[in-house]
Parts: structure tokens; C-alpha cells; sequence
């Protein structure tokens, strides 16, 4: 891995950068203001519903848009006036990349290689994210999975100083993905920072050491998983259903409760009530309510999520994906992989 920057200086530095479109009924805005900051040796998890921005601050960060305003830098350098600099040193994944699809995963890593100074080699690469089974098996007879496993192999290939994920864990089971968190990891261990866009609460808790969740172009809340749990959502989570029709009237009063979310699913209403004495919601669900399927859950990031967005990991959906134009900065990524 190239020679890492002074541990005191962050990775990522994006201040209040904003980001406008124009429409036709006046500009969009993609980012509101953003301030974010990567320390060296950090998995960063970026969270968001649909259109909350990750997509342009994933770009923007890696020179691929010009910020309308705000200062961004990566290792020290703008992004965009001086990519061929930055290009050195990081590497992304994007959802989906062009690849040569009739090599096998061998043939493609062993060209990937070709690429860079002092690369990992393709059977470190293969291993680590479980691909042994499929070295000889061509590109376009890969699995969604298996290919989501390869594409972020030929970002790490590179041992970049910085590593960009969108979305890695897409189309894997949890063995593959298992297998992921733990090449991840390792890269952190070699010195690498990572940053990476996700829908899974789950990725988010057990892989990240810091996350933001971002909501309308602005960074609603940063910090630690557990710091954003303990300061948005420090109650329990009490999940059952009821009949439709049940009044909950009674519930909303009960000590310490918070906040009461419900929604009809065919004859019955599954409902999530959020308290700090759940052992009182508990005695009015196990009599005068007659509730069903009772779960006692600790609040986590979906509920911090769900708070701050309005909508749950489940149905923030994809992040929506910025005009094309001239404002795209030149030259774009090379197959997935900053080359």
C-alpha cells in the first residue's frame, strides 16, 4: 500500500459542498451543505433513503462531479483538479461496472494487476473473497453474488489507500457476505481506509466505525452506530399485531411511551411502539389489547433511520442517480476501478 498520509489528517473532507441540477422548474438540489470527515484507518458507512444523495457524494468525492460549492479534498487533493494525483491511491466499486465478460475471474484479476506498481496478487484476491471455486469460470457465468465478489476484488487489487464501496453486499448470501465484511476488515488491518454506501442495517452495525445518515442533501446524524442509537433511539421497541379496528388508544397513554407506528396488512394492523418501560406496554398487550406475535426489540440503526427519514432501510430503495452533463468531470471511472 502507498505511503498513507499523517494520521491527524482526515482522508475525506467535505465542507458544506452543495450540489444543483437544473430543472425545469428551477434547480435541483442533491447536496444541501454537506460537512464530512474520514479519519485514516476508518470503515465509514454512508446511509440514505432514495435521493438523500450518497450517489453524489460518492461522485463527487472521487472526482467523478464538481461540487457547485464547498471544498472537497481527498488525501489532501481536490478530487477533480487534480485526479490524476488521487487516482494513485483510491479505488471504487460501483454497483455495476463493465467488465470483460468472456475472461474468467483468474484471467480478469491477473489483467487487473497488470494495471498497478505493486498490486496483490489475483490468488490473494480470489481467496479472500471466496472465489476459489470459481477461478476458471467465466465472467458472464458468474452469479450476482459472485460477481458483486469480483468487482470488489478488482478495487482491492490495487491495495488502494482508500476504498469506495456502493452497495457491496448486493445479490449475496450471508456466507458471501460474511466473506466480505471480513476482506474489508482486512484492508483496514493493512492500513487502508474504506468508505461505503449501504441499505443493510445489519453491514452498517456490525462492519462500520462511524456512519452518517444523510436526508435531503444535508448529514442528519454522524457518529458512532451505538452513539446514534444511544442519543435517536434509546427506548425499546415493542413490534405485535392486533385486529384492525383495535383502539390503541389506551397504549398511547402508558408510561413511557414515545411514539406509536402502525400499518394494515390485510385483516390485522402490525404496529411498533417505542418505550422506555416496556414492561408496562407489555401488560397491556398480554391483556386488554389482545395482541399478537409480541416482540421486545433494543432499538438500532433502523430505528435511528426510520426517525431521522421517515422510511425504513427496506424501503429506502436505491440512491437516485444525478443527471449526466458537462458538469460530469473527465476522465470517468475506467470498468469500476479508478485506474
Amino acid at each position: 500500500m502507498a505511503e498513507r498520509s499523517p494520521s491527524h489528517d482526515p482522508v475525506i473532507l467535505l465542507e458544506n459542498v452543495t450540489k444543483r441540477y437544473p430543472g425545469p422548474h428551477g434547480d435541483v438540489i442533491a447536496l444541501a451543505g454537506i460537512d464530512l470527515s474520514v479519519r485514516p484507518g476508518e470503515i465509514f458507512g454512508l446511509l440514505g433513503p432514495n435521493g438523500a444523495g450518497k450517489t453524489t457524494t460518492i461522485e463527487t468525492l472521487v472526482g467523478l462531479r464538481r461540487p457547485t460549492g464547498g471544498t472537497v479534498r481527498v488525501l489532501g487533493y481536490d478530487p477533480v483538479a487534480q485526479r490524476d494525483e488521487i487516482r494513485k491511491y483510491v479505488a471504487i466499486q460501483p454497483q455495476h461496472a463493465a467488465v470483460f465478460e468472456q475472461q474468467t475471474v483468474a484471467e480478469l484479476l491477473r489483467v487487473w494487476a497488470s494495471l498497478y506498481p505493486d498490486p496483490e496478487t489475483p490468488d490473494t484476491i480470489i481467496d479472500r473473497m471466496g472465489l476459489s471455486a470459481s477461478r476458471d469460470v467465466r465472467v458472464s457465468k458468474l452469479s450476482g453474488g459472485q460477481r458483486q465478489r469480483l468487482l470488489v476484488g478488482t478495487a482491492l487489487i490495487s491495495r488502494p489507500r482508500l476504498l469506495v464501496l456502493d452497495e457491496p453486499s448486493t445479490g449475496m448470501d450471508p456466507n458471501a457476505r460474511q466473506e466480505l465484511w471480513d476482506a474489508i476488515r482486512a484492508h483496514r488491518g493493512a492500513g487502508g481506509t474504506v468508505l461505503l454506501s449501504t441499505h443493510s442495517m445489519e453491514e452498517a452495525e456490525m462492519l462500520c466505525d462511524r456512519v452518517a445518515v444523510l436526508h435531503k442533501g444535508r448529514v442528519a446524524a454522524y457518529g458512532t452506530p451505538q452513539d446514534l442509537i444511544n442519543t435517536h433511539a434509546p427506548e425499546r421497541e415493542v413490534h405485535f399485531t392486533v385486529p384492525v379496528g383495535t383502539d390503541l388508544a389506551r397504549l398511547r397513554t402508558a408510561p413511557g411511551v414515545s411514539h406509536i407506528e402502525s400499518h394494515d396488512t390485510g385483516g390485522n394492523t402490525r404496529v411498533i411502539v417505542r418505550t422506555s418501560d416496556s414492561d408496562a406496554a407489555f401488560g397491556l398487550l398480554a391483556g386488554p389489547l389482545g395482541a399478537r406475535h409480541i416482540q421486545i426489540k433494543e432499538a438500532g440503526l433502523e430505528a435511528v433511520f426510520r426517525l431521522l427519514t421517515g422510511v425504513s432501510f427496506h424501503e429506502a430503495g436505491d440512491g437516485a442517480q444525478p443527471p449526466t452533463g458537462h458538469d460530469a468531470a473527465q476522465p470517468a471511472e475506467t470498468n469500476g476501478v479508478m485506474a
